[in-house]
């Protein structure tokens, strides 16, 4: 959170795109924000709750939702943080691993945030890291610049083995397989 803001978290606002939708939807809509991250809308004050059903409103119809329940922003913060990782290049300290990384990020124990993410998702939090891992890679697949070892080496897998192993058991596809039909899922609905 920005330091004097008030956060509102915004599920599936998981993409840069996200974000350019819900600023342009609110400057057009004269909802004064201070700041729009990944799965977030940050304000210099409280909103009224007038405002906030305006703001709920204009969300829905973009595809979004206001999440309101703490434990829910929770799992949303992880998951941004697990999104920022993999996805946009954040860099976490090579000696820390995800776990260690994630609840540094989060302020919690991972035990905590292990339980509660799959309470609340149904999903462990190493399986979705493995999830956006695996999207990535399609991703960097699909633009076809990078050979399968650069891939697993930008993604810290252990080994090309590794990271097609992986692949074919979320996709049901080779890395090569998918390369010749190229389809990938949006961040959002995983």
């Amino acid at each position: 959170m920005k330091q004097g803001s008030i956060e509102i978290a915004v599920k599936n606002m998981v993409c840069n795109r996200c974000i350019k939708v819900v600023k342009e939807e609110l400057v057009k809509n004269n909802i004064n924000f201070n700041h729009v991250d990944l799965g977030a809308i940050y304000f210099n004050q409280n909103i009224s709750g007038t405002e906030k059903e305006k703001l709920k409103s204009i969300l829905e119809k973009e595809g979004f939702e206001l999440v309101e329940d703490k434990e829910a922003v929770i799992v949303k913060n992880i998951k941004a943080v697990i999104i920022q990782l993999i996805h946009f290049g954040k860099e976490k300290p090579e000696h820390q691993n995800f776990s260690g990384f994630i609840s540094s990020e989060i302020g919690m124990e991972y035990t905590q945030l292990s339980k509660l993410f799959s309470e609340i998702e149904g999903n462990t939090i190493e399986h979705y890291i493995i999830e956006q891992r695996i999207e990535r890679a399609k991703e960097l697949i699909v633009y076809n610049e990078l050979t399968l070892s650069q891939i697993s080496y930008q993604l810290n897998y252990s080994s090309p083995q590794h990271l097609s192993k992986q692949f074919k058991q979320i996709t049901g596809l080779t890395p090569s397989a998918f390369k010749s039909i190229r389809t990938r899922k949006k961040l959002d609905t995983i």
